[in-house]
């Protein structure tokens, strides 16, 4: 049975949160004598992103069985916690055999055979970087990627037993490494879902055959742009929900589905009634516009954690049924891992550590870690305003 510890400081000197966050890392490794630990994952603000060379040459140093692979952010979290603007790091270390995974970076490409998925890492600096990701889900089993992208306010940096900058990095795992992961939705839409059928890169020109731009101003219930202070204050805060033709839009509670990805709207064509987003889109794409929404993101939050609680379930009592109990055992929780939007966190659900507290109660207190990112990785998309849970566990996963 796998197992996975984590730990987590702030200081203003980064030595000395990584002394205090190394002294819970122990104790844990301590209890368990058996395990073999080999790989850790390090998260950090970026009050330490200058220090991480350093940073990592101490982690080698203090644990030197370990692969390291993680990334900055503008905060990061452990179970329960989340640190934003303030200097911080959270550790985990992970009893894996060494046959079930590896650590790639552009110096190291992913080894045949093919893994079954990916934590990524990745630079939002580097050029077609949503290609890079989906090419890269590609090239996995299941296809299915889990991530973000690193966030800082300086230098951006992703740890792969090195510092690297640009690119993708990360985690390549075997299929004997059980996961589940669910994408939860922070926006709620405004209107109704349509179909592209007009479009040049990134500008939306028709939507069910007639002039985006119309529609836009229609769902937020403005006649036209003449009054332009109260036209600006809907318009900035609205965005747009993207889906491919084959995807879900909606949910069954006419919620966000998981393969919608909110893109910010950019600019305002008049002359020709389009709207331009911050992606590339195509005629057959379907568009709803949406709106962020703290109790819709708090409720879909809750249902994905759920989710995962109900597939572990049905796995254990399937095993159990099959009267090997300890197969059901070993569907409990070994560690998990939350990417979450830097737009979210405990200042957007209205209280420290907020967002992470509900996960903590849905999910109960286990080995949690991940940052806030400058964009979620999930499946072979790129995301915003969402959060990534990704919940590791012993045998197969529902």
């Amino acid at each position: 049975m796998s197992a996975f510890v984590t730990a987590h400081a702030t200081h203003p000197d980064w030595r000395m949160a990584l002394a205090l966050a190394a002294a819970q890392l122990d104790a844990g490794r301590a209890a368990r004598p058996d395990a073999d630990w080999t790989l850790g994952l390090v998260y950090f603000t970026d009050a330490y992103a200058p220090h991480a060379q350093a940073l990592l040459a101490e982690l080698r140093q203090r644990w030197p069985g370990l692969h390291w692979a993680g990334c900055v952010g503008v905060g990061v979290a452990a179970s329960g916690v989340e640190y934003f603007d303030e200097p911080a790091l959270v550790l985990m270390a992970c009893d894996l055999p060494r046959r079930h995974f590896q650590v790639f970076s552009g110096a190291r490409p992913l080894a045949a055979p093919p893994p079954a998925t990916a934590l990524v890492h990745a630079d939002a600096s580097t050029p077609d970087i949503a290609e890079l990701i989906a090419e890269l889900g590609a090239r996995t089993r299941s296809g299915y990627l889990f991530g973000g992208l690193a966030a800082s306010r300086g230098a951006t940096v992703t740890v792969a037993d090195g510092i690297w900058q640009g690119g993708v990095s990360g985690v390549a795992f075997g299929p004997e490494v059980a996961l589940v992961s669910r994408v939860t939705q922070g926006c709620q839409p405004v209107g109704p879902t349509r179909t592209i059928t007009g479009a040049q890169a990134n500008v939306v020109e028709t939507l069910d055959g007639e002039p985006a731009l119309p529609l836009l101003l229609r769902d937020l219930g403005l006649a036209d742009l003449s009054d332009h202070r109260a036209a600006a204050l809907r318009l900035r805060g609205t965005l747009a929900g993207l889906v491919d033709a084959s995807d879900a839009a909606l949910d069954r509670g006419g919620r966000f589905g998981a393969d919608v990805r909110v893109r910010h709207l950019v600019g305002l064509d008049t002359g020709r009634r389009a709207v331009a987003l911050a992606d590339r889109v195509e005629p057959g794409q379907r568009l709803a516009f949406c709106t962020r929404d703290v109790q819709a993101a708090r409720q879909d939050l809750v249902r994905i954690c759920a989710e995962i609680r109900e597939e572990l379930d049905a796995g254990a009592e399937a095993a159990a049924t099959a009267d090997a109990p300890a197969a059901a055992a070993a569907q409990r929780v070994r560690g998990a891992l939350y990417v979450s939007c830097a737009g979210r966190g405990g200042p957007h659900f209205g209280g420290p550590s907020a967002e992470l507290k509900i996960i903590q109660h849905a999910l109960g207190d286990v080995p949690l870690v991940g940052w806030f990112a400058g964009g979620e990785i999930a499946r072979r998309h790129l995301y915003g305003y969402t959060g990534v849970l990704t919940v590791f566990v012993d045998g197969p996963a529902g």
